[in-house]
């Protein structure tokens, strides 16, 4: 199991997001070699190959993903490039944006022409000014170098990408909400059937690749899928992840890793460990809508099955650390709000319900809960459960339902001190 820097490899270097600098190090010789030397079908089996599944949150093969888009489509095909990184404890497509922009976009290309696409859009987060700063100015240096616009390295291929700034929507992440937020309507979910493989952005075919999945496809086709899906842990494959760590721990930040590191190392190995060496008390580990586990459930592979496995999931694989001194009552509250807050209110579900979990947890924090409040938040949550045209009902229950169910005494406990403090 290897161990090596691949997508941050570049992190270190002085003016990592310059042209001259990414060329320094390798950058656009897998387009060069894609463009010149492979057909797209070949291109695409060593996606297939790398075992890599989309980094956004929902983990599909990328490979199986761009094979869904009809190759004789008379509507033109576009590449959607999913930056809208909204999701509370997810920071790790920001620094592949704003220190090494040239990868997303050389992936990003290499993309298109292997499902032959030759319109492209990176729809990144509204607060992120830097990122689309630098994503600009790295795209005109890739105009000016040849490496976007008319017959690029003379191959007769074509490709035109432009950045779509959001508007601070979490619902935007999803990715027909993001579309529609593309097209210049109100950011909410589309009916799906149909997929967006077919009836996309403008109504044509379209691919919606994360930031950190565009980023892995040059070394993917500079070294082989085979190569990048054994950088994976033994056993799990899918090549490197990166993981973003926050909350209690001494060594917040950024870590590569091996798909399927386990979330006690990268804790207590890669992340130093508990703050002032306190005990843990939880963990998300896939940002904040994905179920929270105990302190004795962190000997668990990062990866999208074996967290499945125990009803979790690795979701964008930020992690968020909870010592023993945090109040979990609280801590709902807070994430029960900003779903409340960042619902789109097309769905009846989703837009009540996380509007009256809030409330109630509200009233808790307050100190004027009821024990049956919390049957009443968990039957709410079952009432979203499924019934949402988009994952938001989901991600907003995640969390109601597994802080309640593994922390019920200290919710019980909360409500009968009628605790303030």
């Amino acid at each position: 199991m290897a161990n090596e820097a691949v997508l941050t490899k570049n992190f270190g270097t002085k003016n990592s997001h310059t042209l001259g600098v990414y060329e320094q190090g390798g950058g656009y010789k897998a387009l060069k070699k894609a463009l010149t030397g492979m057909k797209p079908e070949a291109v695409m089996a060593e996606v297939d190959k790398s075992g890599l599944r989309g980094r956004g949150g929902a983990g599909f093969p990328t490979g199986k993903k761009w094979s869904f888009i009809p190759k004789d489509s008379p509507k033109p095909k576009y590449l959607t490039v999913n930056a809208d990184e909204g999701e509370p404890g997810t920071y790790k497509d920001r620094p592949l944006m704003e220190l090494d922009p040239h990868a997303v976009i050389e992936g990003s290309i290499i993309t298109c022409y292997a499902v032959g696409i030759h319109s492209a859009f990176i729809y990144v987060r509204g607060e992120y000014v830097k990122s689309v700063q630098r994503l600009n100015d790295a795209i005109n240096e890739a105009y000016a170098g040849g490496y976007l616009g008319k017959n690029i390295l003379n191959t007769g291929f074509d490709l035109d990408i432009v950045v779509h700034r959001g508007a601070g929507a979490y619902i935007c992440g999803e990715e027909t909400g993001l579309l529609e937020s593309l097209e210049g309507k109100k950011g909410q979910p589309r009916m799906k059937p149909p997929f967006p493989a077919i009836v996309g952005a403008f109504q044509g075919p379209t691919v919606i690749n994360n930031v950190e999945t565009m980023a892995a496809i040059p070394p993917i086709v500079n070294n082989g899928g085979e190569w990048f899906n054994n950088l994976g842990a033994p056993g799990v494959g899918g090549g490197l992840k990166l993981y973003p760590i926050s909350g209690h721990v001494k060594k917040p930040g950024v870590y590569e890793l091996p798909m399927g590191t386990t979330l006690r190392d990268i804790i207590y190995k890669h992340a130093g460990g508990i703050r002032d060496d306190k005990k843990l008390k939880a963990v998300i580990p896939g940002g904040s809508s994905a179920p929270v586990l105990r302190a004795d459930e962190i000997d668990v592979k990062m990866d999208y099955n074996s967290l499945a496995a125990i009803k979790t999931m690795l979701g964008s694989g930020a992690i968020i650390v909870m010592d023993e001194d945090t109040n979990m009552v609280k801590t709902l509250k807070v994430l029960l709000k900003f779903y409340a807050h960042e619902s789109c209110g097309k769905c009846t579900p989703c837009r009540e319900g996380t509007g009256w979990m809030d409330r109630i947890m509200t009233r808790i924090v307050k100190g004027n809960g009821h024990i049956s409040d919390l049957d009443t938040i968990l039957s709410i949550s079952n009432t979203i459960d499924g019934k949402t045209l988009c994952p938001m009902g989901q991600a907003a229950i995640g969390p109601s339902i597994s802080f309640i169910t593994k922390f019920r005494n200290e919710f019980e406990d909360y409500i009968r001190k009628g605790r303030t403090n």
